[in-house]
């Protein structure tokens, strides 16, 4: 259907001047075909795909129909989400700019009661809200729909699909006869047509044909991966592409927040978003997104539908979608309002048949490719360093360094050289671009076998993980013991890399030193044996750090020198004795043969019960198994939760154990 421009639409100035505001010179074809139909006073059945503009289609001809002096409600609008809602209403409010007296309000669950209660008791005239709390407040006598002119049912199929079918019946049924009705719906399943034969009376079907399914402008790759390689596969995709600013969609709230963690661990700045958050976090989360706080926004289906996101890079679909009405919704959220975008699916097993389904039901313009190697992960990360120095270079946006440049030439230093060492201090010393503040980390370009393997494989075993360097301990002077002096106080030795030899302040002698062989751990635990004349004597005062340190860590011929406790690693415990008061003993079936750190432990019980990681207490992990000390008061929610999550590719089954190991 061939597009009309607003004004010859039948539209009022001052929703014109709402429109030219917004930027828009021309309605779409669903605005097009409906507009005139509702002005008109007929019920409207109209089914487009998404991004098509069906929200202007019957907002725009709803405030025409609110007389603004009237202070009570005269539209309700349906919507299956709460951003949705939220969307609609943001539309709302914009279209109706020009309208003085008009007033609009949402109302949906999370919301805080008493916002809702004055906005409705100062007249508002427009509602747009979730079924469940728009029948909350018909029952609660709050919203009267008396005056009632219009009933907007937006997104009729996902209101269906959700269970919402006994309250919209409740709903029309309360509303008065002589009301307008409209459905506007993607699909229209028997179900929907059933309502409609019930309720309306002589709608004009509209019906859009499903042109913008394809999302022409959106570049619609596939790729079969295995399922335990879709986070590598989605690294590297992100990594190769330099992507900043997109979507990643997960089918379950639990995928949601392993992804989330996963991601998180590996550098990305990622935030979730699902049906377990309250209303707040959800606000939260989508203004710090719009705001670019974060690169990447991974939710599930609650999110597809109501996102009013602009310029997002790409959208990933980590899992498949239930059908081609789902895929489409999640991947209009990019490529919009004319520009491109990109969309990623990810495939695993027999989901490949569910995919051409979904081709040749939607006519998906959707082509296969490979996941990027390695190497050309690192290729494209060092091409996109080298256009950094180039447009820097190009642009002359730096201060010159000409005096410090010629030092270095006039110590002999090649150019080829001097420029080599700036590019590996720029690159943090590793040969990968040094990550800049709130960003992920690069692993190395330079020297591909130095990189972290567990970059797109899994966390590094303890082994792998460099520690820092051991320091001396700072020398102390020693102190001559005369035979008056009380007996002497045990100084713990230093002890060195290699078996050195130990030298004992003699206080009988004059400054002389006593040197004896070293001895192993059996033989230090028996008392020294007495001590000889020195043979060779030597002044007492230190005359170097290295005669300092033996001296510091000399015993007197009375102390019994005992060997010293074994170093731990930094990421072991000591063997525990005993559980602190209030707290109980959980066992987990992952251990250190899966790799397991208390980081591991602490995240997940976090992660998944949503608990602060204040609740956990101290880890204990074994071969093939671990205790973990939790607060008692949540040990068994604790439990129950994690019970069937996978960790390390285990699947926890988590008890309640007795007295710690």
């Amino acid at each position: 259907m061939e597009k009309l421009p607003f004004a010859a639409l039948g539209l009022s100035p001052d929703a014109l001047k709402a429109v030219a505001k917004m930027g828009f010179e021309e309605a779409s074809p669903i605005q097009t075909a409906v507009i005139p139909a509702i002005l008109a006073g007929r019920d409207v059945v109209g089914q487009s795909s998404t991004g098509s503009g069906k929200t202007a289609a019957f907002a725009l001809p709803a405030i025409e129909r609110v007389d603004p002096k009237l202070r009570a409600v005269q539209v309700l609008i349906l919507c299956p989400t709460r951003e949705l809602a939220v969307q609609v209403a943001e539309e709302v409010g914009k279209l109706s700019f020009f309208k003085r007296g008009l007033q609009a309000v949402p109302i949906y669950g999370g919301q805080s009661y008493e916002r809702q209660f004055r906005a409705l008791a100062a007249g508002a005239q427009i509602v747009i809200g979730t079924p469940g709390r728009v029948m909350d407040h018909m029952d609660r006598g709050t919203l009267r729909l008396d005056a009632l002119k219009l009933v907007v049912l937006d997104e009729t199929d996902r209101m269906l699909d959700m269970g919402f079918r006994d309250d919209i019946e409740k709903i029309l049924k309360a509303v008065p006869a002589t009301r307008q009705l409209l459905f506007f719906s993607a699909t229209i399943p028997r179900l929907i047509q059933d309502l409609i034969s019930r309720y309306s009376k002589d709608p004009a079907w509209i019906k859009i044909e499903s042109v913008a399914q394809n999302a022409p402008q959106v570049d619609q790759v596939y790729f079969e991966v295995d399922r335990r390689s879709k986070i590598e596969a989605l690294t590297r995709l992100i990594d190769v592409h330099d992507f900043r600013y997109g979507l990643i969609f997960c089918s379950t709230k639990i995928m949601v927040d392993e992804l989330d963690e996963h991601l998180h661990a590996r550098g990305y700045a990622t935030d979730r978003l699902h049906g377990d958050l309250s209303q707040m976090q959800r606000d939260r989360v989508m203004d710090k997104f719009r705001r670019r706080g974060f690169e990447f926004l991974v939710a599930t289906d609650v999110a597809a539908r109501g996102l009013d996101v602009d310029d997002l890079e790409v959208v990933f679909n980590f899992d498949l979608p239930n059908d081609a009405e789902d895929y489409t919704h999640r991947i209009g959220r990019t490529g919009r309002a004319g520009k491109s975008g990109r969309a990623f699916t990810f495939v695993s097993g027999q989901e490949i048949y569910k995919l051409q389904s979904m081709v040749r039901w939607a006519r998906l313009n959707i082509r296969r490719e490979r996941i990027p190697s390695l190497d050309e992960v690192d290729e494209a990360r060092a091409n996109v360093f080298f256009d950094k120095i180039r447009a820097t270079l190009e642009a002359k946006e730096f201060k010159p360094h000409d005096r410090m440049i010629d030092r270095l030439l006039d110590q002999g230093h090649a150019s080829t050289d001097i420029c080599s060492a700036l590019i590996h201090l720029l690159q943090g010393g590793t040969g990968a671009p040094a990550p800049a503040a709130g960003k992920r980390p690069k692993p190395a370009i330079a020297d591909a076998d130095a990189r972290p393997k567990a970059r797109y494989g899994g966390p590094l075993p303890h082994a792998a993980i460099p520690k820092p360097a051991m320091q001396p301990v700072p020398a102390k002077p020693a102190v001559a013991v005369t035979a008056a002096s009380p007996e002497p106080k045990k100084i713990k030795p230093f002890i060195h890399a290699a078996p050195k030899k130990v030298e004992r302040v003699d206080p009988n002698a004059l400054g002389g030193t006593i040197t004896t062989p070293p001895a192993d751990a059996k033989a230090m635990a028996r008392p020294a044996p007495p001590a000889e004349a020195p043979a060779h004597p030597t002044p007492t005062t230190p005359s170097s750090p290295r005669q300092s340190a033996a001296t510091a860590g000399a015993l007197p011929p009375s102390a019994t020198p005992t060997a010293p406790p074994p170093r731990k690693s930094k990421y072991e415990r000591q063997p525990r004795t005993g559980r602190e008061p209030g707290m109980t003993t959980i066992r987990l079936n992952v251990g250190r043969a899966q790799l397991v750190t208390p980081g591991d432990i602490v995240g997940k019980i976090s992660g998944i019960t949503r608990l602060p990681a204040g609740v956990v207490g101290a880890i204990d992990i074994h071969e093939d198994h671990t205790f973990a000390d939790v607060a008692s008061a949540d040990a068994a929610f604790i439990v129950k939760k994690l019970e069937g999550i996978p960790l390390k590719d285990v699947t926890l089954a988590p008890t309640l154990a007795g007295k710690a190991e």
